[in-house]
């Protein structure tokens, strides 16, 4: 048996730098070396070893020493100190730069007209939180010593424009609606206009956001944007689809091509509409032309710059058309509508097909029912004959009940074109045959060119007089 005195000239306790681990290793060999338990656990308590011992490798020691004679063995295993994690800022709105890359849809096909998926919020919307930091746990020494610890650090929003904290400072919310964006030196700002340096393209993709939209060039044909807010345009619009709750503003003018729309809640200002279709809640205002356009405004349609020439197409306006030229000399079909809003006498049309249609259901279903009839009152109707019987009488009554209801709301809407106090037509130089005038329920089809006029409704019919 060697005693604690022997094992110190036998065997050597050595520490790694942070003395999580202690190592055990003979420092010369002896072949009748012994030791009990207790001898061991005396000589580690003298090297200072008071935690983590390892009682197996202690066991395996005492019982065959000569296994260790080679080996450097880890003894006593302390406990690494775990540090502490810095807090994060967790966003609610992606923030990673996904917005250029193609959106795949769920059948696998890709769209590559919407590759601009914004950062949109709406006021009040959660931006980001805060993670509070992880604070970590002190460590222990095989000499029984703590190990210090570094805790996590706070994180910090850097605040930009138009975000506000909750008073734990902890949330960031939008104070607007609009694109939620992080500048250079990590700010985070919601901006209500969004930018376009170019055209919208395959490169940009399809907009929609919450704010403005402000395009320093061309929409290009086939792709869309929509605004909350409003729609400027410093370039051109091809056949694309603008969609604003506010205005549209297009510098470069229109050429629909007959394809897309542009539709505003308020009013459209370009500097020329070709081919194009465009509906306004309130007014149209054109400085050169419109030309083979669809038009329709809540209020007035307005073309009266140094051109001022409508040609073609339909103009529908709820309230007033001034142009300084309508039609041309070669008598081009132009149709100028006023004294109703647009939607209104759209579905008044609508409404007639309906009832047309209706009416030939009904045709179809008497002419059915009355053979039927003459097939009953012969005896010869059999049990499938009575059920289509049945069936047939039921879609008679819901035939006119559908038809009657529609010949109400045309009657209302019927009223509302007489309602024409506000309707004018005027013309600031010279409208040509071929054009027509429509006020509420009445039409005047101009024949002759005539110069310098105002069109509107005076005692059951279109009166004109000269352009004050």
């Amino acid at each position: 048996m060697q005693f604690t005195d022997d094992l110190g000239q036998i065997l050597s306790i050595t520490l790694n730098d942070d003395k999580t681990v202690a190592y055990l290793q003979f420092m010369e060999k002896e072949e009748d070396f012994s030791c009990t338990m207790d001898a061991l656990h005396q000589f580690l308590n003298s090297q200072g070893i008071k935690y983590g011992i390892q009682e197996d490798i202690v066991k395996r020691f005492a019982i065959n020493p000569r296994e260790y004679f080679f080996s450097k063995t880890p003894i006593a295993i302390g406990v690494e100190p775990q540090q502490g994690e810095d807090g994060s800022i967790r966003y609610a709105v992606p923030m990673d730069d996904v917005r250029f890359k193609p959106l795949e849809t769920d059948d696998g096909k890709v769209d590559y007209k919407e590759v601009s998926r914004l950062n949109n919020v709406r006021k009040g919307q959660l931006i980001a939180e805060l993670v509070p930091p992880l604070p970590g746990r002190p460590g222990t020494a095989v000499t029984g010593e703590a190990i210090p610890n570094k805790a996590g650090k706070d994180a910090r929003f850097k605040v930009g424009k138009n975000v506000v904290l909750n008073p734990e400072q902890t949330a960031m919310y939008a104070a607007i609606d609009g694109l939620v964006t992080q500048t250079d030196k990590g700010k985070l700002n919601v901006f209500p206009v969004y930018e376009v340096n170019g055209d919208v393209d395959y490169s940009t993709g399809n907009i929609d956001f919450v704010g403005t939209v402000v395009i320093r060039g061309n929409v290009l044909t086939g792709f869309k944007v929509s605004a909350a807010g409003d729609i400027r345009v410093v370039g051109g619009v091809e056949g694309a689809e603008l969609y604003a709750e506010g205005s549209i503003e297009i510098t470069g003018g229109i050429i629909g091509y007959n394809k897309g729309l542009v539709k505003a809640g308020q009013n459209i200002k370009s500097s020329f509409i070709q081919d194009g279709n465009v509906l306004a809640g309130e007014n149209v205002v054109v400085t050169q032309s419109i030309m083979h356009s669809n038009i329709r405004a809540g209020k007035d349609v307005i073309c009266s710059g140094t051109k001022g020439l409508i040609v073609g197409g339909s103009i529908q306006a709820g309230e007033k058309v001034t142009a300084r030229i309508i039609g041309n000399p070669m008598s081009t079909t132009t149709s100028i509508e006023v004294g109703v809003l647009p939607e209104l006498r759209n579905e008044l049309m609508e409404l007639r097909q309906q009832v047309k249609e209706i009416m030939a259901n009904l045709d179809k279903s008497e002419k059915a029912l009355t053979l039927l009839d003459q097939l009953a009152s012969l005896g010869k109707l059999t049990p499938d004959k009575v059920e289509m019987r049945s069936k047939l009488g039921l879609t008679k009554k819901l035939h006119i009940q559908e038809m009657n209801d529609l010949k109400d709301r045309m009657l209302n809407i019927e009223k509302a074109l007489e309602d024409t106090g506000k309707a004018q037509v005027d013309v600031l130089k010279m409208i040509y045959g071929g054009s027509k005038i429509v006020i509420g329920r009445y039409t005047k089809y101009i024949k002759e060119p005539i110069s310098r006029m105002s069109f509107y409704f005076s005692e059951g019919d279109i009166t004109m007089s000269a352009y004050v």
